[in-house]
Formats: structure tokens, C-alpha cells, sequence
């Protein structure tokens, strides 16, 4: 294959503590420092959560603030995405953080059940999701964690809500939700290529079936994710040391499938994102 494949990388999530590993990035400074890691590691995508000053997930859009500041600072030519995931707040205080204009922010267009609880993401809330990310020129990343959430962001984006070509991930491995099962992920890329044939795709493992759907997206020909928030370890006896390492892991993934690692250049054009180029390159292992 000679398709670039975009690396995206979970910095941080709503629930990993250090308690897990220590390794996992709280602060807004640890944040930084494990981003530009894994951006020189060969990562092109930060998906950012932010902590509070006990390490609380909050969607407090001063402290997303500071952090694009210094993703933009330090990693120069990253593109930097907020989620607006229900762990961190409630209603529209999810989106309060969009108008800060990062390149991209996750968005779950319908509700799913989680281990311990119901991921609420009732219509109107999404619509208004959707108009905040087309005010502030915010590509959203459409998170999948069902077959309808497929169907329902091409529905979004035939009539206007969402601007297209879409960028979808499919989560999997979530208790309660989808499994990683190599049967559902085909038959999910084949429902996206029905209903949004533009579109391109990521995937996400979590947990232990991280590695795994590393393995499938990448053969497959799409993209992936990759990072503490989803897996603190890298097997089942070692933490994971940073974010950097699982980042070095999938870059080696590309390099068995013969899939080159996206530039922040080549990223950037394939998720048709606005044009900085007067931006310096930056050196990235496996680019």
C-alpha cells in the first residue's frame, strides 16, 4: 500500500490516573511534553482531554485553551483535537471549548451504553455539537460506536449539519458496546463506503483490543488510534512507558504493511484541514 496512514494519538482521557501508570499525562505541562514525544514519534493527531487541579476530567475551556496554545507551540503542525465526550460535562457545556477553534473535535452523533452507564448524546445536543463545530470551522471526527452512529453522521452531512467528506472513527472494545470483532469492523468500513463513499476512516481499540485494531485498521487501509487513554499497557506483564511508545508500536505496524506514517503535511490534506504552511517541518521517526 502506498496510502499514507494517519496516527492519531489519546493523550490523555477522562480516566486513566496514574495510579494505572504513571505515566499518564495530567497537567496541562505533561500533556505538552508527552504530545510533542509522540508527535515526533511519528503521531500527526492529539485527541485532548483536560483535568482539573484535582485530575478530575472538566471541560473547562481555559485549560483547553492553555493546552492548544502549547500543542501549537511545541508541536508544530499537529493537528489538535478536543473531544466533547460526556465524561467531562454535561449538555452544551461539552461544546463550550469549540470556539477556541482547534483543527478538529471528536463527536458522538448518537447514544450507546458504556461499562457502568448510558453515553447520552440525545439529538438536539449533537445538532448543536455539529452547528458549533460549522460556526468555528471545526472538523468534526465522528465517533462510532454503534452501526447506527454510521448511518446517521451520512444522514448529518447529506443535509448540510456536517461538512463533508467525513472523518469516522469506530470505537471497539468497549464493555457493553461493540466488540473487536473483525467481521463487524468489515462490515462497518463496507456501510461507510455505502453511505458516505468520501469518507475516510479510523479505528480504535480499547484496552487489550488496542493493539489488535492497530493491526486490522492499518492492513485494512485506514487510519488509527493509538495512546494512554485507551491502553496503559503494553502487554499483559508492562505498562506502557509513554504515549510515545504505543505510537512507536503502530508506526512499526505501517512499516510490516508497507503503509508510510502520515506527515503532519499529508494528514492535514487527506482530512482536508485549513492550510498553515507557513508552518516549519518537523522531523517525525517513520515519516
Amino acid at each position: 500500500m502506498t496510502n499514507p496512514c494517519i496516527i492519531c494519538v489519546a493523550i490523555t482521557g477522562s480516566l486513566p490516573t496514574k495510579d494505572n501508570n504513571p505515566a499518564v499525562p495530567i497537567s496541562i505541562s505533561e500533556q505538552i511534553e508527552s504530545a510533542h514525544e509522540a508527535f515526533e514519534a511519528g503521531a500527526t493527531i492529539a485527541h485532548c482531554h483536560v483535568r482539573d487541579d484535582q485530575g478530575k476530567p472538566t471541560s473547562d475551556p481555559g485549560r483547553f485553551a492553555l493546552l492548544k496554545e502549547g500543542l501549537e507551540k511545541h508541536c508544530s503542525g499537529m493537528i489538535v483535537q478536543f473531544s466533547t465526550g460526556g465524561r467531562s460535562g454535561a449538555g452544551r457545556e461539552r461544546g463550550g471549548m469549540l470556539s477556541l477553534s482547534p483543527d478538529m473535535a471528536s463527536l458522538s452523533v448518537g447514544s450507546n451504553n458504556f461499562p457502568t452507564r448510558v453515553y447520552e448524546n440525545p439529538p438536539d445536543l449533537v445538532d448543536w455539537l455539529a452547528s458549533e463545530m460549522l460556526i468555528h470551522d471545526v472538523k468534526p471526527e465522528i465517533e462510532a460506536f454503534d452501526l447506527s452512529h454510521i448511518v446517521q453522521a451520512a444522514r448529518m452531512a447529506a443535509d448540510g449539519r456536517l461538512k463533508g467528506p467525513l472523518y469516522v472513527q469506530f470505537v471497539m472494545g468497549v464493555k457493553n458496546a461493540m466488540p473487536a470483532d473483525e467481521a463487524i469492523l468489515d462490515f462497518y468500513i463496507e456501510t461507510l463506503r455505502r453511505f458516505a463513499p468520501d469518507a475516510q476512516w479510523c479505528a480504535a481499540g480499547i484496552g487489550a483490543a488496542q493493539l489488535t485494531l492497530n493491526e486490522w485498521s492499518i492492513a485494512k487501509g485506514g487510519h488509527t488510534r493509538t495512546g494512554l487513554e485507551d491502553n496503559v499497557r503494553l502487554d499483559r506483564d508492562r505498562l506502557a512507558p509513554s504515549n510515545a511508545a504505543l505510537v512507536r508500536r503502530a508506526v512499526q505496524i505501517c512499516e510490516e504493511h508497507d503503509r508510510p506514517v502520515a506527515t503532519w503535511r499529508q494528514a492535514r490534506t487527506i482530512l482536508g484541514l485549513r492550510d498553515i504552511s507557513g508552518q516549519p517541518d518537523r522531523h517525525q521517526t517513520g515519516t
